[in-house]
This record gives C-alpha cells, structure tokens and sequence, in this order.
C-alpha cells in the first residue's frame, strides 16, 4: 500500500504532511492549523478513498461496516466558582430550585458536580451498545490549566476501567515535545490504574510532525489520536483509516499506530467554526455518512465539560444514528487491538 501511495505525489505529500515540516508559522499553541494548510478539500478522505480502490479491505467484528471511536479529554473535574455561581443563577431562573442550591456546593458532594459525570457518560454511551476512552491529564499545582490530582480519582478510574472502558493519558501543555514529560506522565497514570497505558492525546491538540509520533512510540505508546485540527473538523492527512506515520526525515514508518481525530465538540461550537446546532449535526451527518462510505474509522472528541443540556443531546443523536447505521462505536483500545491484529 505505501508503495503505491509514493506512486502519487500529490497524495504523499498528503499523507505524510510534508508541508507541516518546519512550517514557516504556527498558531500561540504551535499547532499547524487548518487556515494554515495548502489542503482546502477537508471533508474529503482523498487519501483513503485511493487506498480503498487499490485493494484496502477494512473488516470489523460481527460484520459491522464501520467504526465510530468515541473518546474523552478530562481536562477538567472542578468547575470554577464563577461557573458554579453562574449555573446557580441559570438553575434558579429556570426554576430549578434544588440545583441552585446545590451548585455552589459541589466540592463538598461529588454527586453535585455536573462535571462528575463520569458514570453517567457510560450509562448514556451503555444504552447504545457503545465503549468509549477518558484522556486524563496528569498535572502538578504549578502546571498550565491544573484542576485536579490524578491520585485524587483513583476510584473512578477504577471504576472505569473495570467497566470495560479505557483510561488514557492526556499530556500536558509541553508533553508533545518533550520525552521525560511523557514517560514521567505515563508512568503516574499506570501506577494508579495498574496497568499499561497504550492510549494517547495531548492537551490542546498541541502536535508536531513528526516528531511528537516518534516520542509517543519511544515512550511505549501504541496508538495516538491527537492527529486532528482544532479550527475545522474532517481528515487533516486525507485518511478516515488508522494509519502509521511515516517520517520522512528519516525514510521509515514510525512504530505507532495513528487513529486520527475527525470531529471535536469545541471546534463545532466553540469559537473555531462557530456553528448553530442545524449546521453542527450537518457536518457531522456527513463526516459520518463519508466515513461509512470508505469503511473507515470516525474519531469523535466529547469532553465531559460538553455532557450537559443540548451537547449532551448533541452527543446522544450522534450515539443513536451511528447505533441506527449499525456502526461499532468502541474506543481507542479496541480501535487499536483490532487495526492491529486484522488489518
């Protein structure tokens, strides 16, 4: 496959984002974002769809004709107290008396936190035949954006590992560019849940091709889904398959198997494509719709701060029209386990 994928310049250029090596600019993040790249046609998997004509033939389990990987980015447990106070006031104008009691309050019961959720995101994706994988940060008082101690949430990812779900790490700020950081995060996560880690993805979509592959594989990793833009959803190299990089610095396939992102709650809705609610689940129709075309693989990215209200409505027609098209939603491991073995 990779030899007739060279065949086609266009189309290797693509896949191994060669334009993405030493960019000229970067986003305040270091991402190479969307606005950034010479490839406009988003929303169509060239790449994919060129390897599914010369003979790629994807097979999941049971017959299912794709695959629809549902993951979580935990960047945050404890709402600020102006977000509390703000949701007090939202509950109380909507007569919601006993939630604006609570909201203030929710340290001192975790049952109180909309953000403790959790088991209800499980409970929710259970009803749909599906899996899914939590990407937990791992910071320190003094890191960038830190909200909780990992050591502090011991039983829920206990919990969630124990149900059959996966518990991955979310690097940190500076992870995606520094080896002792990922090795040092990874090693506190598998300390608690007692067990390797092999799924990854870092804060803020932050990536460097291709080097933040090449040290996510040096620190054990076996899969990535960091590979995505934060400014517009669709197939950032062309694929709607799981994939391995390939550097050419170096003119060798990294040892690291990337399932790339498709789709984020906060680039649909938040200040990147900016869209209302008819034209979010347009999008998402038809990124879905394409992906089962080509029997390929939709990663969606939900953070727990979006399970509420109408996002978490949002995310439940996601669930149901997948379930409704048979898809096997299922999480980053299971992505992997299976890519790895079968295809």
């Amino acid at each position: 496959m990779i030899n007739k994928l060279r065949q086609n310049q266009e189309l290797w250029d693509l896949f191994t984002k060669k334009e993405e090596y030493n960019p000229d600019f970067t986003d305040q993040y270091d991402r190479f974002q969307y606005y950034l790249s010479s490839h406009k046609d988003i929303f169509q998997p060239k790449v994919s769809k060129f390897l599914i004509e010369n003979g790629l033939k994807p097979e999941y389990p049971d017959g299912k004709k794709f695959v629809v990987c549902l993951t979580h980015d935990i960047d945050v447990v404890f709402p600020s107290r102006l977000h509390a106070y703000y949701g007090a006031i939202k509950s109380l104008m909507a007569g919601q008396m006993v939630n604006s009691v609570k909201m203030p309050f929710y340290r001192i019961n975790k049952k109180w936190n909309p953000l403790w959720n959790f088991k209800d995101i499980i409970e929710v994706e259970e009803k749909f035949n599906a899996k899914s994988s939590f990407y937990f940060l791992v910071l320190d008082p003094a890191d960038q954006d830190y909200n909780f101690m990992i050591e502090d949430m011991e039983y829920e990812l206990g919990y969630i590992a124990d149900k059959g779900w996966e518990v991955g790490l979310h690097g940190g700020h500076e992870s995606y560019n520094d080896l002792e950081d990922i090795i040092q995060r990874k090693q506190r996560l598998e300390k608690i849940i007692g067990e390797k880690v092999i799924g990854y993805r870092n804060h803020y979509l932050r990536f460097r091709v291709p080097d933040t592959w090449e040290l996510l594989s040096k620190a054990g990793f076996k899969y990535d889904t960091t590979f995505g833009y934060a400014d517009c959803a669709g197939f950032r190299n062309g694929m709607c398959h799981p994939f391995k990089p390939f550097n050419l610095r170096t003119n060798k396939t990294i040892d690291i198997l990337e399932i790339p992102l498709t789709l984020m709650d906060c680039t649909l809705f938040g200040s990147y494509m900016r869209l209302d609610y008819k034209k979010a689940w347009e999008l998402t129709k038809q990124l879905i719709d394409t992906v089962e075309n080509y029997n390929g693989v939709i990663t969606i990215l939900w953070h727990n701060t979006f399970m509420q209200e109408d996002n978490l409505r949002f995310y439940e027609k996601i669930l149901k029209y997948c379930y409704d098209k048979n898809a096997w939603m299922t999480s980053g491991e299971e992505t992997y386990n299976w890519w790895d073995e079968n295809v």
